[in-house]
């Protein structure tokens, strides 16, 4: 596959995006009518808002066992946590990564594993500030429950933030997908957790940037230990 110059700056945008930075391009045209300048940073919104809905490809690793980051952005948390109740993952902790999602972020989320969505819960709730820890509990949420292939299962949940207004799932219970694969979006900041199978160790730490379909959060097969990480 090979990579060009336009293709590293022109990304394929999300069909949710559509209407709104037709929404933005049409406000951009009045605003030049009223004043040139209104007009010219209604063009730079309007770039944003395409930028925001972008949709690019990725190269996903497919080794047997990997878990990869479902979301672009910043390792905020990393912590034992009880899942959602509504996930039906029993009330035990288990390891929760969180990736905040800043309005720079691409918002495209993709399955961290290969397996089959045994369990979909929304549940309406806050709009505080997704990097919060009380984020988890007190947002707004929609939740998936994953069993992969040796029985186990892991949970993902998409959290809306401070300017969040619509989670968006494409998806059904029953469904079975790649790792990778395209399975939301959020609108405008938010979080993903991630709550790892019992016994698997992540290999990420807090502060990591995270690419969506690319980073490797955890390895089902592994024997290496949690890792630390400094700033450089």
């Amino acid at each position: 596959m090979s990579v060009s110059m336009l293709s590293t700056f022109v990304k394929p945008m999300h069909p949710e995006g559509r209407k709104f930075v037709a929404i933005f391009a049409g406000i951009t045209l009045v605003l030049f009518l009223l004043w040139e300048p209104l007009g010219w940073i209604g063009v730079g919104l309007t770039v944003w808002c395409y930028y925001f809905f972008r949709d690019p490809v990725r190269v996903t690793p497919t080794r047997d066992g990997l878990m990869i980051s479902p979301a672009d952005g910043v390792v905020s948390l990393l912590e034992p946590a009880v899942p959602p109740v509504e996930l039906g993952l029993g009330d035990q902790p288990m390891t929760r990564i969180s990736v905040f999602m800043s309005v720079f972020n691409c918002h495209v989320n993709r399955l961290p594993l290969a397996g089959r969505i045994t369990k979909i819960a929304y549940r309406p709730g806050l709009f505080l500030n997704a990097s919060l820890d009380k984020a988890s509990s007190d947002n707004e949420r929609n939740g998936m429950a994953v069993q992969i292939a040796d029985g186990r299962s892991y949970g993902v949940v998409q959290i809306a933030g401070l300017v969040a207004r619509r989670i968006l799932c494409e998806v059904r219970e029953g469904q079975e997908l790649m790792t990778g694969e395209r399975f939301g979006l959020i609108r405008f900041g938010s979080r993903l957790d991630i709550y790892l199978p019992d016994g698997v160790q992540p290999l990420v730490c807090i502060g990591q940037t995270m690419i969506a379909g690319e980073t490797v959060l955890a390895d089902l097969h592994g024997t290496e230990a949690a890792r630390s990480g400094g700033v450089r």
